[in-house]
């Protein structure tokens, strides 16, 4: 069961990294006010989202063949 919860938790984390990505992406397609003051901050929270789910997915990995 623990290997289950901590897939769910890999996909979590990879499903917050691409609503960030496509959040960011949209924001630099669509410009304006919103890109200027958040474009960089997205791609920010991206990077450190996306640093969390790939510890994440490691640990997973680690886990499952131990």
């Amino acid at each position: 069961m623990p290997d289950q919860s901590l897939f769910l938790v890999t996909l979590l984390a990879v499903g917050v990294v691409f609503a960030i990505l496509m959040t960011g992406i949209g924001g630099f397609a669509k410009g304006g006010e919103f890109n200027r003051k958040h474009g960089n901050r997205m791609m920010r929270w991206r990077l450190y989202a996306q640093a969390g789910a790939l510890v994440v997915l490691m640990l997973f990995l680690w886990l499952r063949g131990a």
